[in-house]
């Protein structure tokens, strides 16, 4: 009776087989909420990392992140560079291919750099590739897209000529705006080749439909060069903005990645989820600047005393929930190419000595209890924690120094606007996240000829002098060294007041492998898996 049992049921399944009938194996699905709905995916017009998240998946740069934040070959299989250090010279990979089965050649990468560079773009980034021999005369319009430095060799070889030694090129080329787009695509499609069913990618994964402010969906491409390693056979991303809302989605197992959860609610998480929850520290500084261009703030040793008042590890614990950690550099950690920041000379004193030696200086300098009145107003853009920040470092100085201290504050736009320019201010708020991972991105905000981002119009030939030697120097140990040398400088000057390093937060359900936290905040699916 068994054995009668078994030849039928053997026989079903031959027939099943031959009928082609047999049960597909379950789909390897990520399920990641994205903090926000993507407004492009353009390379020339992305500006946020939500919109970077999905795009580094549909597409690949010559270089990438690999799991853990380090660059690695990504289109291009290898590189070499001039004894110079002004000729990149590309293999790209023989078996780069765009999703729709065409190769990804080196005329690709010529066409998507001029195409960024030309100001007829309007790309909000263009920027990011000024290194390029030309870039920047281009973008302004003094010279053709044809005259940028970057030249097709042969179909796998590309060149491209900087226009000074740039240690942090590589990672440039790792930024979303330098991803490459497919020239046959753009040119048969225009802007419609972004649209899901069009767009032709040459990453791991390829766009299959985007529902706006429901969900946008990739599924692996088996074109992509290494599809052989890539786990999952789909990503789903949701654009919740609503950081409640996202964590129930979380705590219901319907989401595995939650990107940007509200701080608040971290002690709670991690007495549920433990090490699935994710304080990771980024490449990103929370600062003040004082305007040096009138007194006090002319007068560094007002701001030293300011400076080393403010209580780092209260703003961090109490208003951060320990989701960022107090910052005495204006460069964050985590930077492989720079090492341990420069600190402020305070940094180690406790707080009470500060507070003492911070009263020393203002006194020395004439201002404060018993001196000339000083009065500060804090300027910040419209945040409940800016408030809050704000609030706790006036009540500081108040309790410090006697000063009087008022707040305004204006909405994002405005207020960064008043700062690029050149509003007068006595005290503003600033933030910095890193365009690419290298202390210059930081320090370079306080060159005397950076008339965007050096709010307080800070001035010193020996920061600039060693800045201007960082940018000849080729040698890494040595370039870091001067850069260490600029930073301490600053940190001793403290024309800005380092607050916090922030954090990135994420909830990183169990069943995810592969993840890794890093500094650059770079998790690309490709390097994740889900088990069922």
């Amino acid at each position: 009776m068994g054995s009668r049992i078994l030849k039928l049921h053997t026989a079903f399944l031959l027939g099943a087989v031959l009928l082609g009938s047999t049960p597909a194996l379950a789909e390897t699905v990520l399920h990641r909420g994205n903090a926000g709905e993507p407004q492009t995916l353009d390379q020339a017009h992305t500006s946020i990392n939500i919109e970077e998240f999905i795009l580094k998946d549909l597409y690949e740069g010559l270089t990438i992140y690999d799991a853990s934040g380090k660059i690695v070959p990504g289109a291009a299989e290898s590189w070499t560079l001039s004894d110079d250090a002004l000729t990149y010279t590309f293999k790209l990979r023989q078996d780069a291919k765009w999703s729709d089965g065409s190769p990804v050649t080196a005329d690709d990468f010529v066409f998507s750099f001029q195409r960024v560079e030309d100001p007829k773009t309007a790309a909000e980034y263009a920027n990011i590739l000024y290194p390029i021999k030309n870039g920047e005369k281009v973008n302004k319009g003094g010279l053709a897209p044809a005259e940028l430095g970057v030249k097709a060799v042969d179909a796998k070889t590309l060149e491209i000529k900087v226009e000074r030694p740039t240690p942090f090129f590589l990672e440039l080329l790792a930024h979303q705006t330098a991803l490459p787009v497919s020239k046959a695509s753009v040119e048969k499609n225009g802007a419609d080749f972004v649209k899901p069913g069009v767009m032709v990618s040459n990453g791991a994964f390829k766009l299959v439909s985007h529902v706006p402010n429901d969900n946008l969906v990739v599924e692996k491409n088996p074109s992509y060069w290494d599809a052989a390693n890539v786990k999952l056979d789909k990503v789903v991303f949701y654009p919740i903005d609503d950081q409640a809302a996202s964590v129930r989605r979380f705590e219901a197992k319907e989401m595995d990645l939650v990107y940007n959860f509200s701080a608040d609610q971290i002690d709670r998480l991690r007495s549920s989820y433990s090490d699935q929850v994710h304080v990771s520290p980024t490449l990103a500084t929370y600062y003040y600047a004082f305007d040096s261009r009138q007194e006090p703030y002319s007068d560094v040793r007002v701001r030293r005393a300011l400076s080393m008042a403010i209580d780092r590890d209260f703003l961090a614990k109490e208003i951060y929930s320990g989701s960022q950690i107090p910052a005495y550099s204006l460069v964050p950690p985590g930077i492989d190419t720079y090492g341990a920041p420069a600190k402020a000379d305070f940094a180690d004193v406790s707080q009470l000595d500060r507070e003492d030696k911070a009263i020393e200086l203002m006194k020395e300098a004439g201002y404060g209890d018993g001196g000339k009145p000083l009065n500060i107003e804090i300027r910040y853009n419209t945040n409940p924690n800016h408030e809050r920040v704000a609030t706790a470092v006036a009540d500081m100085w108040k309790n410090t120094f006697k000063a009087k201290v008022s707040l305004v504050n204006l909405d994002v736009s405005s207020h960064y606007a008043y700062l690029q320019e050149g509003g007068k201010f006595n005290v503003a708020r600033a933030g910095w996240v890193a365009d690419y991972a290298d202390a210059e991105n930081f320090l370079a905000l306080n060159l005397s000829t950076n008339k965007t981002f050096n709010y307080g119009h800070y001035e010193s030939p020996e920061f600039d002098a060693l800045m201007a030697k960082s940018y000849a120097e080729t040698d890494p140990a040595a370039r870091s060294k001067l850069l260490h040398e600029a930073e301490t400088h600053l940190m001793a000057d403290q024309p800005v007041a380092p607050l916090l390093t922030q954090a990135d937060l994420w909830l990183v359900s169990s069943r995810v492998q592969g993840w890794h936290d890093n500094a650059a905040n770079q998790h690309l699916s490709r390097f994740l898996s889900v088990s069922q």
